[in-house]
């Protein structure tokens, strides 16, 4: 955490242009021969066109991978590096939410390994473009991807520089199109980058700064969102927080609500966001008696108005408050009311512990956690 005296690095990457019409960024590009990485329903809604009428018009070839799918594995990765090795782009364009963004950073990783090894040249790699559609990830950000493993089924957290896009375009007309419980989804996984963010051990002055501007836009806007889907404005707002979320989280780290959701969601098929969201209260009252990181939760607290005349009503509140921010955003409390069965859930509590602790988010995390300590917060938060 801050203050232990070691140098450290924080990266502005990469270029952002956002607001109304960012979209149009895209003709100041020389982009000569494209991939495009999205899913189906992207294509099938029209929501590609605003990309590929764009390149049309710019005279530019590209190709439409579209076989995105929510947590995506190493099949498809595979996949999409072998259209890469056969078209040999000159740029990447990722359009679609996390798992799409998430998919090309595979790809490219992937794809620059086997040209690196078979060229003695060095070789350029293709100009990332990420265009989020959902407001959540802050993968667009990020150097980190996680893609799921076929053969064991298990999520694999990779964090590379190369994976970095070179430039994000958060236009918030590519997300009236997402339902609600996707926005709330999304929105608590921007909550929780922010949080953990900021209690990460290696925090600065820098991604406090961030973590905390974020926490208070989500308090502000999330529940706009979700309400009406049509309000540009909460739209936006939401869109810069997850990317700035995005910067604060790849320049210190998340912690075990992501390492816990990872194992918990790819097991029992529950979403990312949904996931983190309902770990996340469970896993600030474990983080709670690490003391710099219950003034850090007291502090926010106090800044977003909640009960906070001593530390540990400041801590007290803010775990209250996400309870019942979860709950106007419909997502469960707890795992228990998500009609997991309790048997089958403590049966995989053993495996599920052991893969969070293996997770590289666990290192991030402001209190150092043992198996047992897994153990027990998931099993908290079955029961609430």
């Amino acid at each position: 955490m801050e203050g232990n005296g070691l140098m450290k690095k924080f990266s502005l990457k990469p270029n952002i242009v956002y607001e109304k019409d960012s979209i149009e960024y895209l003709r100041e590009i020389n982009i000569k021969n494209s991939l495009i990485i999205t899913d189906k329903f992207m294509v099938k809604s029209n929501i590609t066109k605003k990309v590929t009428g764009i390149l049309d018009e710019e005279e530019a070839k590209y190709e439409i991978f579209s076989k995105v799918q929510p947590n995506p594995s190493s099949d498809l990765v595979v996949d999409g590096v072998a259209v890469m090795l056969k078209l040999k782009p000159d740029s990447i364009i990722a359009i679609g939410g996390g798992s799409a963004i998430d998919t090309a950073k595979g790809i490219i990783l992937f794809y620059m390994n086997i040209m690196n090894k078979s060229s003695k040249e060095n070789v350029v790699k293709p100009y990332f473009i990420a265009i989020p559609t959902t407001s959540g990830t802050g993968s667009e950000v990020t150097s980190y991807s996680v893609i799921t493993d076929n053969d064991t089924n298990v999520k694999i957290a990779f964090s590379e520089d190369i994976m970095l896009p070179d430039l994000a375009i958060l236009d918030s007309d590519f997300t009236k199109s997402v339902p609600p419980s996707v926005t709330a989804d999304t929105g608590m996984d921007v909550f929780t980058h922010a949080l953990e963010a900021l209690v990460s051990n290696q925090s600065s002055d820098f991604t406090d700064t961030l973590a905390s501007g974020v926490l208070k836009i989500v308090f502000s806007y999330l529940l706009r969102a979700y309400r009406n889907g049509n309000d540009t404005l909460a739209r936006q707002k939401m869109h810069n927080a997850s990317c700035m979320a995005g910067i604060a989280f790849t320049n210190s780290t998340v912690g075990i609500s992501h390492s816990m959701g990872h194992a918990f969601g790819a097991r029992f098929k529950v979403s990312h966001g949904r996931s983190v969201a309902i770990l996340l209260p469970y896993v600030v009252e474990y983080n709670s008696f690490d003391s710099i990181c219950a003034h850090k939760y007291s502090d926010l607290a106090k800044s977003i108005g909640l009960p906070a005349s001593s530390i540990e009503q400041g801590v007290s509140s803010l775990i209250e408050s996400i309870k019942v921010l979860n709950r106007k955003l419909d997502i469960p409390v707890c795992i228990k009311e998500m009609d997991i069965d309790e048997k089958e859930f403590l049966d995989e509590i053993e495996n599920m512990s052991q893969l969070a602790m293996k997770d590289v988010c666990t290192l991030g995390n402001p209190r150092k956690p043992t198996k047992g300590d897994i153990a027990a917060i998931f099993k908290k938060a079955y029961e609430g």
